[in-house]
């Protein structure tokens, strides 16, 4: 599959209710040669205005971060789970989960990104393992397939508890450092 292929299959997408709810599909954004991979849970509210992920106040955070340890948004690849935005903001459910998960696989297929980095509980539950505790393991690089894996709060996280700012940025700083050292052009 192209990716104009798979991003027009997930804009007609009705594998779910969300395809009725939502303003745009959000399919991803940034570089498509990525060795690096974000990945959050579902688009918020600004992410279904404007059809890209994480340009709300919780991305805005995030390119804090990702500016802070010297990584440009625009080396990256992000994307969430579910390409569609839940109702208030919800969690995503598992049958949407379930329903959003070959776009995202296919994303990966077409990137091949050395490390993903899973944004929050959700995406790590999802994609590394479902019973992964995000205030225990984030940060904790794991080897899963031919994939180096890690988690970090969600942004959003941050911005309602501001006591983990610092563990998200100790994360950072070791994702850069891994990247600096195995990730080298």
């Amino acid at each position: 599959m192209t990716w104009d292929e798979l991003e027009s299959a997930c804009g007609q997408c009705e594998r779910c209710s969300l395809c009725r709810t939502k303003t745009n599909t959000v399919f991803g954004t940034g570089n498509r040669q990525a060795k690096l991979m974000f990945v959050g849970e579902a688009p918020g509210e600004q992410e279904d205005l404007s059809g890209i992920p994480f340009v709300g106040a919780a991305g805005k955070l995030l390119d804090q971060y990702l500016t802070a340890v010297g990584i440009e948004r625009e080396q990256v690849y992000i994307a969430n789970i579910l390409k569609c935005r839940p109702p208030r903001n919800r969690d995503p459910l598992p049958e949407e989960q379930d329903a959003c998960m070959a776009y995202l696989r296919e994303q990966v297929k077409l990137i091949k990104p050395q490390m993903i980095v899973c944004l929050g509980r959700i995406s790590a539950m999802r994609l590394i393992r479902p019973d992964f505790k995000i205030t225990k393991e984030h940060g904790i690089l794991v080897r899963k397939g031919n994939y180096v894996m890690t988690a970090v709060y969600h942004p959003s996280a941050l911005l309602r508890d501001m006591s983990k700012r610092e563990d998200m940025y100790k994360d950072m700083k070791r994702i850069r450092m891994y990247c600096d050292e195995y990730m080298a052009e």
